[in-house]
């Protein structure tokens, strides 16, 4: 009789285990949600670029892939070898874009017949990027590269090497707008703003600059003018705050 009550009294006890682990749970289900704030805080730096990076081009045609491309490599070689001679180093010069394109003719239509478009030639390109981080050479870099062939691109778009301290700065700022806003939000609602819950950042970015394109001659008559101005890096915050109840 004994050892029949015992089994009993296990049987029962498991099976309230269930109902005793869920109760936690279903009383946490039951506990209101807290009452959060959140906002976005927008954070801007400014710093003087220290490098540019240029897109150069030399497009060549001729009557054959052969010629165009023996064009092209001479004029880019005599670029390559100059940028070089100019102390800007091998990890600053990149091979950006490379193609070789048959051109046609396209007659006009006789009789309403469309006609067959005649091979006239080829086109070779070859694109290089450069990163220049001395900018007081950047005008007398783009004047000799058009001397030298280049007769395409020249778009410069102005960055620094080492952005860190313009995105800190800006970070702090992002944060400090953010905790601004929710004060602000929290006044008006009448109620009181509480602790930090959650702060996820975007990933930080250089604002757009508007790129200077310089035009591509095959004579210049002087180094080109170029203004670096400054460089915008911008983060955005999402802060999320308690409200006190």
């Amino acid at each position: 009789m004994a050892l029949h009550l015992s089994k009993t009294v296990l049987m029962t006890a498991l099976l309230a285990l269930p109902l005793a682990a869920a109760a936690p749970a279903m009383a946490q289900e039951a506990k209101p949600r807290e009452a959060v704030i959140s906002v976005t805080g927008d954070g801007e730096s400014s710093m003087a670029p220290d490098m540019a990076v240029v897109t150069l081009s030399v497009v060549k045609q001729a009557k054959t892939a052969r010629e165009a491309l023996d064009e092209n490599n001479k004029a880019m070689k005599d670029v390559l070898g100059a940028l070089k001679s100019g102390g800007i180093a091998e990890r600053d010069l990149q091979t950006s874009g490379f193609s070789i394109q048959p051109q046609y003719n396209y007659p006009q239509p006789v009789d309403g017949q469309q006609q067959q478009p005649q091979l006239i030639g080829y086109q070779t390109i070859n694109s290089i990027t450069v990163r220049l981080r001395d900018l007081a050479k950047l005008g007398q870099v783009i004047d000799q590269s058009v001397t030298l062939g280049i007769n395409q691109g020249g778009e410069i778009q102005f960055t620094n090497d080492k952005p860190e301290a313009a995105i800190e700065e800006a970070r702090r700022n992002a944060v400090a707008e953010a905790v601004k806003k929710a004060k602000t939000l929290s006044e008006a609602a009448g109620v009181k703003l509480g602790r930090i819950i959650e702060i996820n950042e975007n990933e930080p970015r250089p604002l757009p600059q508007p790129a200077y394109r310089a035009t591509m001659m095959k004579e210049a008559d002087a180094a080109v003018p170029v203004q670096g101005g400054e460089t915008t890096y911008h983060v955005s915050v999402t802060v999320t705050f308690a409200i006190e109840r």
